[in-house]
Formats: structure tokens, sequence, C-alpha cells
């Protein structure tokens, strides 16, 4: 699969007349969670030829896209974010930009982008809206959970990541690696919280669909607990950093650019 993938990127780079700078793995294959029958979710970032970016109209406007939605096949999705807009996403802090970058799953990274921009991450990162943008998640994903006609797995799941994320953000005050299972090796956590959670996994990996009883509880109470805790601490948190940064992302494009076509 990993040279279907490849091969794909370099179609579109053919077609669209753009060079890839990075490529990676998203959803569960990139969380450590998949199984037989999980598709492919590839996401990556791109250039446009120097010309393309002297204009009077940004980026976005009419046929310069700065977003490509490439469905290739029910088993892969690819889906890529322009330069600029990544850069821009990048200053703001967004966490699904932040989860491409610590993805441990990478099919091209042929440039120095990437490395310039985790270079500068530490400047970057808001440890505040992260917290904030995974508690909203898993709050949001619990009231599905809560609503379904039975019992789902994965939407459980869906509920456990995004507070596994913003606990080791908490804890840690940087961006965590992508993979749960690593996630849970690294994070303060009573043990019979880990061995249902890890059992969890397990059930989501083999494609089943049962847990016991008392563990679904006790990971239901755990939810409801740490949705309620993590929206306290962030009253506690400091602000986002003020530092623009707006100088050093400029230059990674202008070199990028430079890297890139040349010119």
């Amino acid at each position: 699969m990993r040279e279907i993938i490849k091969r794909n990127l370099h179609s579109i780079e053919e077609t669209h007349q753009v060079k890839i700078l990075y490529a990676c793995e998203a959803g569960s294959r990139a969380w450590g969670l998949e199984n037989k029958s999980s598709d492919y979710d590839v996401r990556f970032i791109y250039i446009h030829p120097t010309n393309d970016y002297l204009s009077i109209d940004p980026m976005g406007i009419g046929k310069k896209t700065d977003v490509m939605e490439v469905p290739i096949s029910d088993k892969l999705d690819m889906f890529g974010w322009e330069c600029t807009k990544a850069l821009r996403l990048f200053r703001k802090s967004n966490p699904s930009f932040l989860e491409w970058l610590h993805s441990e799953l990478v099919y091209s990274e042929a440039f120095t982008t990437i490395k310039k921009i985790k270079d500068i991450e530490n400047d970057v990162f808001s440890a505040k809206s992260s917290i904030h943008h995974y508690v909203n998640m898993a709050k949001n994903n619990f009231k599905k959970y809560q609503q379904a006609d039975f019992l789902d797995i994965k939407q459980l799941l869906n509920v456990i990541r995004p507070i596994l994320l913003a606990k080791w953000i908490e804890e840690n005050k940087r961006f965590p690696s992508v993979n749960l299972p690593f996630i849970l090796e690294n994070l303060t956590l009573k043990k019979d919280i880990i061995d249902f959670i890890y059992s969890l996994i397990q059930v989501k990996k083999s494609g089943r669909s049962t847990l016991s009883n008392p563990e679904i509880e006790v990971l239901q109470s755990f939810s409801v607990k740490e949705i309620t805790r993590l929206k306290n601490t962030l009253n506690k948190l400091g602000p986002k950093p003020t530092k623009p940064l707006i100088e050093p992302l400029d230059n990674i494009f202008r070199e990028t650019l430079n890297e890139v076509w040349g010119e």
C-alpha cells in the first residue's frame, strides 16, 4: 500500500503541477487503532510554483486552490493543504495540523520545510488552545456516544482519545505523538484505567465490538470526570503565546520556494 500511496502522490504532483512537501497517515492507522478493514487517510502539504504566488489574488481564490481533496478508492483517501495555508494554521497552533506533524507514519518528506517548522514549534504551540480543542471534541463525541442506539466501541474510543491527548498536553506542555498506545505508556493514570483502555484498543483492532459492562462503566465514568476536570484546568492555564512569528514563517515559505523550485 505504501507504494500505491507514493504513486498517487506523484500523480497529484504531475496532474496539479505542484510539489508535495510532506505526506503522512492520519486517522486510525496513525493512532495505532487500525484493524483489517481500516482505510488509509493520507494527509499532505503541497506548494505551487513561485509564479503562482505573484498575483494580486491570494492562494485559495479561483483556480489557485489551497485545499486538495483526492478520493482514490474506498480504502484510500488523500487530502492536502497548500503551504501558506498550512503555515497560517501552524501559527494558530492548529491541533489538526499538529497531528499531521506528529504522525509516526510518514510517506514523504522530500524537503527541509517540516524540519524548519518543527524547529520553531515550541514558540508557536499553545497548550491552552489545544486542550480546549480536545475537551470540546471529547464532550461532543460523548454526546454522540450516549445518543447511539447501540454500544459502539469506535465511538467510545473517539471520546477517550481526545481526553488522553488533552491530558498529555496538560502534563507535558507540548504536543505528543498521536499514537494512542505510546500516550498511554507515558501518562499518569491508574492501572485499571490503563488496562481497560488497552482492552478497548484490542477490541477495536480485532474488529470485534464487545467489552464487558464493568469496563464500559469505568471508562464512561472516567470520561465524564476527566472532561469536567480538564475544563476546570483550562481556567488555570496562561494565555496563548503573543509572539507573532510572522517573519520566521515568511522565511520558511520563501526558503521552501527556493529549495523546491530554485527561484
